[in-house]
């Protein structure tokens, strides 16, 4: 699935200033979600971070560990 656009928020994360940080995804990288807050990009480690991203019905929770792969590979692990 694609998480580009997708609403999200930083739940946890190890930076403090990380954390509820709230917009929409911009851009994905196997490391990294490119975050759009009030006109700024915030780039959010995956590692160490809690996200909550919203979907058509409901938002799910998903560990950054779990995401840690590059988007076009995404795919590929669902097949």
């Amino acid at each position: 699935m694609e998480f580009i656009g997708r609403e999200v928020e930083v739940l946890a994360a190890t930076d403090p200033t990380h954390r509820a940080v709230r917009g929409r995804i911009v851009d994905e990288t196997k490391q990294l979600l490119v975050i759009e807050v009030s006109g700024r990009e915030k780039r959010i480690p995956k590692a160490g971070s809690l996200f909550r991203i919203a979907f058509e019905r409901e938002a799910v929770v998903i560990p950054g560990e779990e995401i840690r792969y590059r988007p076009e590979d995404r795919v590929k692990r669902v097949r």
